[in-house]
């Protein structure tokens, strides 16, 4: 007698345990994404370059000037305080003179640039 209790209750689970089986899982959508299909026939995102070389630079008119050299190799983000508003500067070859709005430009990288800020004119800055 007290094996047949055991036994049933094996038995038991064994049967509950095959009903309703299928193949494919339960999927239970109830709220539904209502910009899917937006999203999926969005366009690329193309993310902004990466800094690749940061420089502070003194400059002969003993000014300070911070430039970001960006890993297109073509675009630096140049400001003329430490915690000042960026202006990106652009060039169209590699290797050419980079410039941007409010007259600045940048031409060079590593340890000595030529730069232009506010439409002044070039001068020589080293790090």
């Amino acid at each position: 007698m007290t094996k047949i209790i055991p036994l049933s209750a094996v038995a038991a689970l064994l049967v509950l345990g095959a009903c309703n089986k299928s193949n494919e899982p339960e999927v239970l959508d109830t709220n539904p994404d209502p910009m899917a299909n937006q999203i999926a026939n969005a366009a690329p995102v193309e993310l902004p370059p990466a800094v690749t070389d940061s420089g502070i630079y003194r400059c002969k008119d003993n000014s300070v000037v911070y430039v970001d050299f960006l890993g297109d190799k073509t675009s630096a983000n140049v400001r003329t305080s430490k915690d000042g508003t960026p202006t990106q500067v652009k060039a169209g070859p590699e290797g050419g003179t980079m410039t941007g709005g409010n007259g600045f430009s940048v031409s060079g990288t590593g340890k000595t640039i030529q730069i232009a800020v506010n439409g002044g004119a070039a001068q020589s800055c080293t790090r």
